[in-house]
């Protein structure tokens, strides 16, 4: 009895050592002269090595300082299984090396990050054909200060019905959360009149002229911030 009192407990410490919310992400942007062939490359590879827990997500960067670029995620996986995942086998790099890499300018923001379902207002593989990413940047020391910023964000997305994905990068340069806007109607739920204003939104959720706040903390605590637009390409990907 006492030994399965202790199983029991132990349960509930395995499954959040085992809780699958990694992903690792990587960008390569093809030669523009090879970008067919690039193409046809990448989905072989993906669809011959990349199955199972190791599927790929492929998206097309449309905007920003990486358009042309092709981002590749992996995951969500856990840090229990990316430990055991052991060496790639050589047919696999091999193919990855010769058939890919050599039709590309080189790979570039190659990063993991975690998924944040407290600040989130989407589930983690509720996945949409359009995003757009917006890269934070917190200054040194004001990390919990912008994660309880993002919670009072939280509040006004999910007033505007905003399927917004949170990730925190995780040992990948700077520190950094990223927020991807899921577009399930497409990019017309960027045109100013399809919600109502975020300023409109936040005050409503947050308090009378709580924006002025909200505007207070962004510059105290983020160094920096970027934005994107990607397309997924599920013909690139694994099937």
């Amino acid at each position: 009895m006492k030994k399965l009192l202790a199983i029991l407990l132990l349960i509930p410490m395995l499954g959040m050592g085992q809780e699958k919310n990694v992903v690792n992400s990587f960008r390569v942007t093809p030669r523009p002269d090879k970008i067919t062939e690039f193409e046809k490359a990448l989905a072989n590879h993906a669809q011959k090595y990349h199955t199972g827990d190791w599927k790929w997500r492929v998206f097309e960067v449309q905007s920003g300082p990486n358009t042309g670029a092709y981002q590749v995620t992996e995951g969500p996986n856990s840090w229990d299984q990316l430990d055991a995942r052991g060496d790639i086998s050589a047919e696999h790099t091999l193919d990855w090396n010769k058939n890919v890499m050599t039709l590309t300018t080189g790979m570039a923001n190659s990063s993991y990050a975690t998924y944040r379902e407290d600040l989130s207002t989407v589930a983690l593989t509720d996945f949409t054909d359009k995003i757009a990413i917006t890269h934070i940047f917190p200054k040194i020391g004001c990390g919990e200060n912008v994660e309880a910023l993002i919670k009072k964000i939280k509040k006004a997305w999910e007033n505007g019905n905003q399927t917004v994905a949170v990730y925190e990068a995780s040992s990948s340069g700077p520190a950094q959360f990223t927020f991807v806007f899921r577009y399930k109607q497409g990019l017309k739920e960027r045109n100013k009149d399809f919600r109502k204003p975020f300023k409109e939104r936040y005050n409503a959720v947050n308090g009378e002229d709580s924006f002025n706040t909200y505007l207070e903390g962004i510059k105290e605590c983020i160094d920096s911030a970027w934005g994107e637009i990607l397309f997924m390409r599920s013909d690139l990907g694994s099937k």
